[in-house]
Formats: structure tokens, C-alpha cells, sequence
């Protein structure tokens, strides 16, 4: 090397990073046509790690302190190079500085339902979604693994790699909590914790430490929400078929007063839903137990003999009732029904069938 060349060359006598930009995990130290004059001073904050790396190779690294840089503070350094114990010429190394704070509130969810096996459901698919924290644990591995030789690595650029094995541990740390899935709303925070343990060693793979998972929310999807609903509300109307009924008629009439307000069609008509038709069921049963019982009077009443002096009860003249053919047949179809599921016996079902057919006579 000339001496010109030799003068041109620009020597640094202080190392240091100022972290000037939030989300950088990995910083590199510029060194184009530069050297580190023996005895530099190299000054690593709280919150951050120097490594040396030479030829590729990490050499030498350091934790927070102030340093100046000889044979004996970069002892593995000067094995590469084959220093001497006399050595004190400027040198060339890469210099990374590494972030080791908190990133905090970095988000995980769920894109799709993930399946998991549950005790009281079997197979679910359910979506969560929540926060987590970590930092850099281990420099020389996240510098082998993750960042390499470039220039700096951020927080967004890990982002996905880190969600992923967030969501992939979602399963196993169902399986580690035993929560059942009603149960998850009520015991977050150990989910949470089952989350951290089962993802902790793929984060510590990356020379990462996982600080901290929260769950702010674990649902079903749409469909099988719906079901839930009806279960729990089975749940909290009991064994009684009564107040099953009346569950269903309270569902339902909402329904039929906006078809009564909207002019809609008759009776039969607006009683299309699940709970009005289990209504109509009802009413119509009821109606013809009713009728039967009323039949059986009458007809205890002719047997009983006339008293002396009192006039003959004149005959009932029945009040014609007015329904129109699709009423009756509608009315036909739900007692097709109700027959068909054990509600009405034949003879319930051919009586009121009779009485419907002379209507339409």
C-alpha cells in the first residue's frame, strides 16, 4: 500500500448507535473505506449488543458498557486474525449492532377458523385474536438465522415469520390447557400463558425471547354460533316442551304482527316460521281436545231424560265460519304435519280433517 493510499484511508475512533429510528432490530455499522483505529472506543447503550464479525465469521461480542478496542478486549478477533501480542495497527471488521428492548403490542390472529379438538364439542373451529411482546435474546443466532449481512432488519420484515408460528401453536396450547371452549372467555389469561409456552421455543429457535401473549378475543364463526345460541337456549329453558313452545311463540310473533300490519294473507298465512308453525301445532290441538270434550257433553246432556214442565232446548245453530280454500288446505298441510310427528293420533287427524273438508264444500 503507497502512501498516498495509506493517508486517504479514514480511520473511526468511536463505534457507537444512536437508534434513531423505532422497529430496527439489526443495524450494521458503515465501514466502506473506513478502519477502526486500535484502541476505539466502542460504546453499546442499554437495549443493545455489538458483534464483531469477521470474513463472515461472528467474532467477538459485547453487551452494554464503554470498550476500547485491543487485542485484549476482542480476544477472538485477534485469534482470527492471528495478532500478535504487539499488534496496534488500524483493522477492518464488520460492526452490527443489535436492538435487544421490548417490540411490543405486535398483533396475532386468525385469517380463518383454525380447528381444534374440544372436550364438550368434539372438533370446533374457532378465531381468536390478541397481542404479543418479544426482543432479541440471543445476537449471534438472529444474526446467523434472521438478519445476515444486511445493511439493518425491522420489525415489519419479521412480522409474518413471527404471526405464523403464533398461529401454528394455537392447537397445541388448547391441548396443554385443557380449557374447554365455553370456558376460554373466562380463563384468557391462562390460554394466554398455554400460547406463550407452546410458541416460546420457535421464537428461541430465532435467538428471540417471547416476553408476553395476551388474548383479547376467541369466537366461533357465523354458523356455528348460531348453534351455540340454540343450545344455550335450550340450556336456559329446561326439559319442559311448555316452555319450549312459548320460547318459540315469543320468537315468532314479532314476525306475525308485521305480516298482519302489511296486509298480508290470512292466519295459516303468517305463520310460516319454525316457532309460529310449533304454535300453530299447539293452538290447533288444543282447539280440537276442546272439541272433543264439548261433544262428549253434548252428548251426555241428550241421554239424561226430559224433566216434566220444563220446554225443549231448541236446536244449536252453528256459526258459520268463513276460510278460504288455501286457509283450509295450509291448515291441512301443518295437521299433515303434526300427525306425521306424533302429535295427533289418526283419529285426531281424520276428525279435524272432516270437519276442514266441509268447509270447502
Amino acid at each position: 500500500m503507497g502512501l498516498m493510499d495509506f493517508i486517504k484511508k479514514q480511520f473511526i475512533d468511536i463505534i457507537q448507535w444512536t437508534e434513531d429510528n423505532n422497529g430496527v432490530l439489526a443495524w450494521r455499522y458503515p465501514m466502506q473505506d473506513f478502519e477502526i483505529q486500535y484502541g476505539a472506543s466502542l460504546t453499546v447503550r442499554e437495549s443493545q449488543v455489538a458483534v464483531f464479525v469477521n470474513e463472515g465469521k461472528v467474532a467477538d461480542v459485547f453487551g452494554p458498557g464503554m470498550y476500547k478496542l485491543t487485542t485484549q478486549t476482542l480476544p477472538v478477533l485477534t485469534y482470527l486474525k492471528n495478532w500478535d501480542k504487539l499488534f496496534e495497527s488500524p483493522f477492518k471488521s464488520d460492526v452490527y449492532f443489535f436492538s435487544t428492548r421490548q417490540q411490543v403490542d405486535q398483533r396475532w390472529g386468525t385469517t380463518q377458523a383454525v380447528t381444534i379438538r374440544d372436550k364438550d364439542f368434539g372438533a370446533v373451529r374457532l378465531r381468536g385474536f390478541g397481542n404479543y411482546s418479544y426482543r432479541v435474546a440471543d445476537a449471534k443466532r438472529f444474526h446467523t438465522e434472521i438478519s445476515g449481512t444486511r445493511e439493518r432488519y425491522t420489525v415489519t420484515e419479521l412480522d409474518g415469520q413471527l404471526r405464523g408460528l403464533m398461529l401454528q401453536h394455537i392447537s397445541d396450547a388448547v391441548a396443554q390447557s385443557g380449557i374447554p371452549f365455553l370456558d376460554l372467555a373466562a380463563n384468557q389469561v391462562e390460554f394466554a400463558k398455554a400460547l406463550q409456552a407452546a410458541t416460546a421455543p420457535a421464537f428461541e429457535a430465532l435467538g428471540l425471547k417471547l416476553e408476553s401473549v395476551t388474548l383479547q378475543n376467541v369466537s366461533l364463526p357465523e354458523e356455528l354460533q348460531k348453534i351455540l345460541d340454540q343450545k344455550i337456549g335450550m340450556g336456559m329453558i329446561g326439559q319442559n316442551m311448555n316452555q319450549f313452545l312459548q320460547y318459540q311463540t315469543a320468537q315468532a310473533i314479532p314476525k306475525l304482527a308485521e305480516g298482519v300490519g302489511s296486509g298480508g294473507g290470512g292466519v295459516a298465512g303468517d305463520a310460516m316460521g319454525l316457532g309460529a308453525g310449533l304454535a300453530l301445532g299447539q293452538t290447533l290441538a288444543q282447539q280440537l281436545q276442546s272439541g272433543l270434550a264439548q261433544g262428549q257433553a253434548g252428548a251426555a246432556a241428550q241421554a239424561q231424560p226430559q224433566q216434566p214442565g220444563t220446554a225443549p232446548a231448541g236446536p244449536v245453530t252453528p256459526q258459520p265460519v268463513s276460510q278460504s280454500a288455501d286457509e283450509v288446505l295450509l291448515l291441512l298441510e301443518k295437521l299433515g304435519d303434526l300427525k306425521a310427528k306424533g302429535i295427533l293420533t289418526d283419529e285426531e287427524f281424520a276428525a279435524k280433517k272432516a270437519e276442514l273438508l266441509k268447509k270447502l264444500s
